[in-house]
């Protein structure tokens, strides 16, 4: 059955009571003031991810204080309340996430002669810890981020998972530990900072995002994926660690092609028969690409139920509409299929989306993505969708530049690269397709990684901001500090993916599918993140599995090969955009260009910002940093954050 909705009937259809499970809570070394009252402001702020029920918890000595919004998807009764305390009343914990082997480790459990009072996951964690301590997080298999409080070692115990899907934002001074889901929950605190931090404003000019393990914000940090901390609350001492990482790649390992193609079938149905478990309505975000038609294909071999999918149309713009593709996977596998008609929204909405995303976000994908969840939310409480499928395998296009480029350095004559290197950066205008490609060929391996994906190099970035170009202070700028995720050692393809998996990846589209669903409270999974896939991919697939110079995401086309109808044109590589550069074109360019005029001067150079407009309007590819910078500022409006007096840079955070 195939079904229809325009962008605009999406949005008046209504959207429930809001969104998905969010967590909060105070850490102080004295007793917390008003703690009930505080706790409850930070926890309404996300009453969009968890509709469904709330609580709070304060310690008796009013140290610990927890708060959680609870979206129920496993187990609905009332034995899922959070705050939840186990047994013996010494562990309180409040949870972000599923455990998706939780009914495996509970027969663990049990086994250790453990009993439990619920069905659901949040219970299996608390029991976990009390058996294996922190050593828990290796046994979850799942997307969490948690905090969890134990009395008899006067600690809070925190975690997110290995991939990074659950957010787990932090601040951490003046003898407190105060930490939430969203930003905007630790801005509830009138106490808390809310400056610009300049180097994250950097970064975020420089590639659309704010990436590791810092804020938007002076003093506000974000647990990295796969990292735990310990907050002491005797000493006021904080330890962050990592706990996971990415598995050493192993080029000694022999398999055949059969041999790859069933482990990575093997892996990916597990993760899905385990992702479509839930006591709710299940779904799937269908584009009609590779990973989430084989979601679709693996889900209908596996489910007993009818596969429900969704898709985001275009029409008027094949470019971008992959409504067709989707389609034809949809009627191959008798889906409960729905088409959502996507048009420019109205101006309030992109106000909407800026005051959801905590940390202003460039990737103007945001736009459909939240529609589609709006849509999915009035049949769904859950759905899945194919993230991380490029990294693992190899899909975007960059990963053919990247090995280009390393055989044009091995044949160039010396010197020649840089040369035209140079001549692109000075002479060729911003918004030119391939620009980043020719700059990043100087030097090594590294400059066309980090080029890759650039919306402002760093001289433009001076130029467009006077935060930036002032010669006063020193900071670690962006393309500096996404390098430190590089490994030297490996090939140009497994440096490329490890970079993306541990920056694009996790800051930007985990980042925008989480608050997209969120806001509507609807619950995302992406299988191709199961850490047992994940693994298998970085270890033991080889470079000629993944992409070549001209081909990418090879072993998993072959496995679409297997599964997916032979109508469906399995080398298209269209991502999830929108037609951004014609939509400005009308009332959206008005607003972007009367938001861009208001700017703070400090902030934008209104010379620069009127050549950007300029080289829009003359068919240059500016329109996502048009957005960018629209975003930013409608941003830091519906936050009234500060742009500091003084230039405040890296060592001041």
């Amino acid at each position: 059955m195939r079904r229809c909705l325009s962008g605009r009937d999406a949005e008046s259809a209504g959207h429930g009571s809001a969104t998905m499970c969010g967590i909060c809570g105070i850490v102080s070394t004295t007793p917390i003031e008003n703690g009930d009252r505080l706790l409850s402001t930070m926890a309404d702020t996300m009453r969009h991810r968890g509709p469904d029920d709330n609580g709070i918890f304060l310690s008796p000595r009013r140290h610990v204080g927890l708060a959680h919004q609870r979206l129920a998807i496993v187990d609905l009764s009332p034995a899922g309340h959070q705050p939840m305390s186990d047994s013996s009343g010494h562990l309180t914990i409040v949870f972000n996430g599923e455990i998706y082997n939780h009914q495996d480790l509970r027969g663990e459990l049990e086994g250790c002669g453990h009993s439990f009072r619920s069905r659901c996951d949040t219970e299996v964690i608390l029991v976990a810890y009390r058996e294996w301590g922190v050593d828990c997080l290796d046994r979850l298999n799942g997307m969490f981020a948690f905090a969890l409080y134990d009395a008899e070692q006067n600690r809070v115990f925190v975690a997110r998972d290995r991939a990074g899907e659950k957010p787990f934002f932090y601040f951490f001074g003046n003898g407190k530990f105060v930490f939430a889901s969203e930003l905007k929950a630790l801005l509830a605190d009138p106490a808390l900072p809310r400056d610009l931090d300049v180097q994250s404003f950097d970064h975020y000019l420089a590639y659309g995002y704010v990436g590791g393990d810092r804020s938007m914000l002076r003093g506000i940090k974000k647990l990295p994926q796969g990292h735990a901390a310990i907050y002491d609350i005797e000493n006021a001492s904080l330890r962050v660690w990592r706990y996971w990482n990415l598995p050493a790649s192993n080029p000694s390992a022999k398999y055949t092609a059969d041999e790859l193609l069933e482990r990575t079938e093997s892996l990916l149905a597990d993760s899905i028969r385990r992702r479509l478990v839930a006591d709710v309505p299940v779904s799937i975000l269908l584009s009609g690409g590779v990973d989430s038609s084989l979601l679709v294909a693996l889900a209908a071999r596996h489910s007993s139920k009818l596969v429900k999918s969704f898709t985001a149309r275009f029409t008027g713009h094949p470019r971008f509409d992959e409504g067709p593709y989707a389609r034809i996977v949809a009627e191959h596998f008798e889906t409960d299929h729905t088409e959502l008609e996507v048009g420019p929204c109205e101006v309030p909405f992109l106000e909407t989306l800026a005051r959801q995303y905590d940390e202003p976000i460039a990737d103007h994908a945001i736009v459909p993505t939240a529609l589609i969840s709006r849509l999915v939310s009035q049949h769904c409480k859950v759905v899945l969708g194919g993230d991380g499928g490029d990294e693992l395998f190899g899909g975007y296009p960059q990963y053919n530049r990247v090995q280009i480029a390393e055989q044009l350095r091995r044949f160039a004559p010396v010197g020649v690269l840089d040369r035209i290197a140079e001549i692109s950066r000075r002479l060729t205008p911003l918004g030119t397709r391939g620009r980043n490609f020719l700059v990043g060929l100087a030097g090594g391996l590294r400059e066309s990684l980090v080029h890759n994906n650039l919306y402002f190099d760093r001289a433009s970035r001076d130029d467009l901001s006077p935060l930036l170009g002032s010669r006063k202070s020193s900071f670690v700028r962006a393309e500096e500090a996404l390098a430190t995720h590089v490994e030297p050692a490996l090939s140009a393809l497994q440096q490329a993916t490890r970079l993306d998996f541990r920056s694009l990846l996790v800051d930007d589209y985990l980042v925008k599918v989480d608050r997209a669903t969120m806001l509507y409270s609807l619950e995302y999974r992406a299988p191709f993140l199961d850490h047992r896939l994940v693994e298998f991919a970085f270890r033991d697939l080889p470079d000629p599995f993944r992409a070549t110079t001209w081909k990418r995401k090879i072993l998993l086309r072959q496995l679409a090969g297997r599964h997916l109808p032979p109508s469906l044109d399995l080398t298209r590589k269209q991502g999830f955009t929108m037609p951004l550069g014609e939509w400005l074109k009308g009332d959206w360019g008005d607003f972007f260009t009367s938001v861009l005029a208001e700017a703070d001067p400090n902030v934008f150079e209104p010379r620069a910002i009127q050549r950007l407009l300029k080289g829009q309007r003359r068919g240059r590819s500016n329109a996502h940093r048009v957005f960018a910078l629209t975003m930013f500022e409608l941003w830091r409006r519906q936050y009234g954050i500060r742009i500091p007096a003084r230039l405040l840079f890296a060592g001041d955070s």
